[in-house]
């Protein structure tokens, strides 16, 4: 994988339209009463609409033979992208960057908005449980929204690596009873899984999201489906399938392959008439990516936010985790998952899809109460 070499200031020429494409991450952020780092409040910009605050880009250009970044000033950049031919290309990164985003956060407050994970499997990575007993999952849905969980997302068909398909018939009868039983409880539903028999069986029973690790990519009839449903969708990167997608999994550049893919995905969710105000992205953390892969995504998270869609980060109980400590189960991976999901929180992420709901909302009530003493 190629890594991106970070400059102290532009060089001359850098840009060339023909050869190059040009990315933007908003850096420094301030959230509440806190500062961004740069200048004066006044040059102050809303990542999204808000609430999360810059002043300061990082330039990502991307070339056959090299990858560059620096950063500056949204004002001075400007002033660069003037003078190196690509102001256009920069004035609609920053258009993305800044442009509302749409409801499943017009509402939800200035806080990351956090999605408590419900498997109805017979064999969750997590804890391998066998959790297909509906009164099981309704009960351990009711807990996460006791604990504070904003979602609740329910799939039916394990995606953990080298796990196997099973019917779209066995999944909607998994699935449906517990949408049905938690549909009463007072927040949304969003329902895990890439089969459009499912999404609509789902969507029926209660749920009011879809989820798919596949980005609409994993059954022919998801896409047409998604344009009728009007529903928000949650689309995720992956490479193949959960049964081989950690076979060797190789990127050019992965945070900005992830971004070329999601941006695709969006495109053609727009050309059958789904709006982007109605889409969310997910990085897809530990799906198809190695370690190296997986750092690299999360330290440039923020460079989705230029796809003009909220972004989803999935890190909870992750193996990342335990192969970057001291080979802990998945029980045990609660401080690495904070870790991780605090660290693209500050990175303006908007969603976290966890196990541990009561100790991310903990996590993230503590985080603001420092913010706001600034």
């Amino acid at each position: 994988m190629r890594r991106i070499e970070n400059l102290a200031a532009p060089e001359r020429g850098l840009f060339a339209p023909e050869h190059s494409k040009l990315y933007l991450r908003p850096v420094g952020l301030a959230h509440g009463h806190s500062e961004p780092d740069g200048g004066d409040r006044e040059s102050d910009r809303l990542l999204g609409g808000g609430p999360d605050r810059f002043q300061r880009v990082e330039v990502v250009l991307r070339y056959p033979q090299r990858i560059v970044a620096f950063s500056g000033l949204v004002d001075e950049l400007r002033e660069w992208a003037l003078g190196a031919g690509c102001q256009d290309e920069f004035d609609a990164a920053m258009f993305k960057l800044t442009r509302r985003r749409g409801q499943l956060t017009a509402h939800a407050g200035d806080a990351p908005i956090v999605m408590g994970i419900v498997n109805v499997t017979d064999d969750s990575f997590s804890d391998g449980m066998d959790r297909r007993d509906p009164a099981v999952a309704v009960s351990h849905a009711h807990s996460l929204i006791a604990q504070g969980a904003d979602i609740i997302d329910i799939g039916g068909e394990s995606t953990r690596p080298g796990s196997k398909g099973i019917s779209r018939a066995e999944e909607i009868d998994r699935v449906v009873p517990v949408i049905e039983a938690c549909a009463g409880f007072g927040i949304p539903i969003s329902i895990d899984t890439s089969k459009a028999a499912v999404m609509e069986a789902a969507l029926a029973a209660g749920a009011s999201i879809i989820n798919d690790v596949t980005a609409l990519t994993g059954d022919p009839e998801s896409l047409g489906f998604a344009s009728r449903a009007k529903v928000p969708i949650i689309l995720m990167h992956m490479r193949g399938s959960p049964r081989t997608m950690q076979d060797a999994p190789e990127y050019d550049c992965a945070p900005l392959d992830v971004f070329d893919y999601l941006e695709s995905r969006l495109a053609a969710c727009e050309r059958v008439g789904v709006p982007l105000t109605n889409l969310v992205v997910d990085p897809g953390i530990g799906f198809g990516k190695d370690d190296n892969h997986n750092a690299a995504i999360l330290a440039r998270v923020g460079l989705l936010h230029g796809l003009g869609a909220p972004i989803l980060a999935g890190v909870s109980r992750k193996s990342m985790i335990a192969r970057l400590s001291r080979d802990e189960p998945p029980n045990d991976r609660l401080g690495g998952s904070l870790a991780l999901g605090l660290a693209a929180v500050n990175q303006g992420v908007r969603f976290l899809r966890v196990h541990d709901v009561a100790a991310t909302k903990q996590a993230l009530a503590l985080r603001q109460t420092v913010l706001d003493a600034l």
